[in-house]
């Protein structure tokens, strides 16, 4: 006679067991692997990217000193990517930012950070797409102007929207081609800069060749800084993926930190071959040599070589725009799967045959290309995009940062798979001073013969993005709806591989 007693399911795998207890069923596949995590980060951060998009800019306004803007941004990121480490490794869900600041404060706050990080990530995904646009006319032999500029900008973000239609694992793969061919490219061609296109010795690096015209040196090294804090952001993008990692508590925050490290050492490299290869300082000083990267490139290698570097460059950029749009996703999904957003039901279907979400990666399409179509209206639309992209990246990352400071002054004890033990405390303190300051220097106004308001558009479009927010949340009270946990830090403690929470959700 057969046995009517069902069979038990079988176990549930401890990633698993984690997120329920932690109040999520995650739909996602967990296919990405460690280095698939980590190439998610750094091609997201790209040291390809944030040199080659702001090098002339830079070296126009503070000379060959620039360059230790790395170094300051470097330090200041790793500690806010220590802090994030500890947070992730406790609450590994979909979303990055926004479940952190919703775990460690509450729901209003972790509202408005994902709210203003969101936008942020729109914002930047366009200002890569856009700044590859004067790249492929370089590659195809065309005139480079604002219309051809958003022409390929528009292409380039289809592309890398078909790619993350592919799922995880073509994400993971792509990212992971995307990784290797620009690390090798980066080391190739500033290794051949460096042994046969030298024109200057390391003593550039401490001359400014009177950039600074009529101002104090620190005046122009603080605007020609904006390089560094525009490269140093892409690492969190290794925790927006943490519901396709495997052990997550340990695997992201390794990725976290590879990402500065590695990225940060080839963006240095970058740029330190660039500038000791450029000619004439004072020709891109004065602007005359608007564009020293195609002016080295074609020194050293041709035309025909430039080409062949211009599309590694490329492959960065479109690696870039691919990583940050599966960021973007997964908090647009991770938003809406909370009920927090409008749209949310729409916005929260999840694909079982691609595993991933595909309105949300839509609207990681769509917004992006309204911003590229609308620059055509703006002068200087690529500083403008990037300054304002930065500044949202950076307050909800000081966000996260000053609720962990909060949460920790309360209680807070971090009980994850990583752990920075007494010095917790330094490394928050350290990493929220650094925030404020580099938030001050990308809002201070440097175009004083120009309008007010564009004098001051990256301080309001960022007051606009928070009045935005606030006045939607105060009329339409998205953060009261769903039950998704929040506000319970103090009160969530991991046993073996399972946290387990003690209180119910709390609110501010």
């Amino acid at each position: 006679m057969r046995d009517a007693t069902p069979t038990p399911p079988p176990p549930a795998d401890a990633d698993s067991q984690r997120l329920a207890a932690l109040g999520y069923e995650s739909e996602f596949k967990r296919d990405m692997s460690l280095w698939a995590n980590f190439s998610l980060g750094f091609t997201y951060l790209s040291p390809v990217v944030g040199v080659y998009t702001l090098f002339a800019a830079s070296l126009m306004a503070g000379g060959p000193p620039m360059i230790w803007a790395f170094v300051i941004a470097g330090v200041g990121q790793l500690l806010v990517a220590l802090v994030f480490s500890e947070v992730v490794a406790q609450f590994p869900v979909a979303g990055g930012v926004y479940p952190w600041a919703r775990r460690l404060w509450g729901r209003k706050w972790g509202w408005m950070t994902g709210w203003i990080y969101l936008l942020a990530l729109l914002s930047t995904i366009s200002a890569v797409a856009y700044g590859a646009g004067p790249y492929v006319a370089a590659v195809f032999g065309f005139t480079s102007d604002t219309r051809t500029t958003i022409a390929c900008a528009l292409g380039l973000l289809l592309l890398a929207t078909l790619i993350n239609f592919g799922g995880t694992k073509v994400l993971s793969a792509a990212a992971v081609f995307g990784f290797v061919a620009e690390i090798v490219g980066a080391i190739a061609v500033g290794a051949w800069l460096l042994i046969a296109h030298r024109h200057h010795g390391l003593s550039v690096l401490f001359d400014g060749f009177g950039a600074q015209g009529d101002h104090s040196y620190l005046y122009a090294f603080s605007a020609a800084a904006l390089i560094g804090v525009f490269q140093y952001y892409g690492f969190e993008a290794c925790g927006d993926v943490a519901e396709e990692v495997p052990n997550p508590g340990r695997r992201i925050p390794t990725s976290m930190r590879r990402t500065i490290y590695i990225g940060g050492a080839a963006s240095m490299g970058v740029c330190l071959a660039l500038i000791l290869a450029v000619t004439d300082f004072g020709a891109v000083i004065s602007g005359k040599d608007a564009d020293p990267v195609t002016s080295v490139l074609t020194e050293a290698f041709g035309s025909g070589g430039a080409r062949v570097v211009l599309v590694v460059v490329l492959l960065s950029f479109l690696s870039c725009a691919m990583s940050l749009q599966a960021a973007a996703s997964r908090l647009t999904y991770s938003f809406a799967r909370d009920r927090m957003i409008v749209g949310s039901r729409v916005l929260a279907t999840f694909s079982e045959r691609l595993h991933v979400p595909p309105n949300a990666l839509l609207l990681a399409a769509v917004l992006p290309a309204l911003i590229i179509v609308g620059s055509a209206f703006s002068a200087d639309a690529l500083v403008k995009i990037i300054s304002f992209s930065t500044l949202g990246i950076y307050l909800a990352f000081q966000m996260v940062v000053f609720a962990a400071l909060r949460a920790r002054v309360r209680g807070w004890v971090p009980s994850g798979d990583y752990r920075l033990g007494r010095w917790g405390l330094p490394v928050t303190v350290g990493g929220l001073v650094y925030g404020i300051v580099a938030l001050v220097n990308i809002c201070w106004p440097r175009t004083p013969g120009t309008p007010w308001y564009d004098n001051y558009i990256v301080l309001v479009s960022g007051a606009v993005v928070v009045g935005i927010g606030a006045l939607y949340m105060a009329l339409a009270k998205p953060h009261l709806r769903g039950d998704a946990p929040a506000g319970d830090a103090v009160t969530t403690r991991q046993v073996g591989p399972v946290a387990e929470s003690s209180s119910s959700a709390a609110s501010v």
